[in-house]
């Protein structure tokens, strides 16, 4: 299965979200996109995004300032 990787630490949403948008947009369906940011708001938006695009949202994991998501395209 593809995977990618994106680090968006050091972004504000929604720009971490627009990029995750733009790698799903240009990948395979059962492509796992992996992103790192530090924005709090992330873990609301990330949850949200997967429930109405239809993207699963595999894992959500906070570690110390940082955030991981692991998003499997539909």
């Amino acid at each position: 299965m593809p995977e990618k990787k994106i680090d968006a630490t050091g972004l504000s949403c929604p720009l971490p979200l627009l990029k995750a948008k733009q790698a799903l947009n240009s990948s395979e369906s059962g492509t796992i996109l992996q992103i790192v940011c530090d924005d709090p708001a992330s873990e609301r938006d990330f949850k949200v995004f997967s429930k109405q695009s239809g993207h699963e949202l595999i894992s959500s994991e906070r570690t110390d300032d940082r955030f991981t998501y692991r998003i499997r395209k539909a």
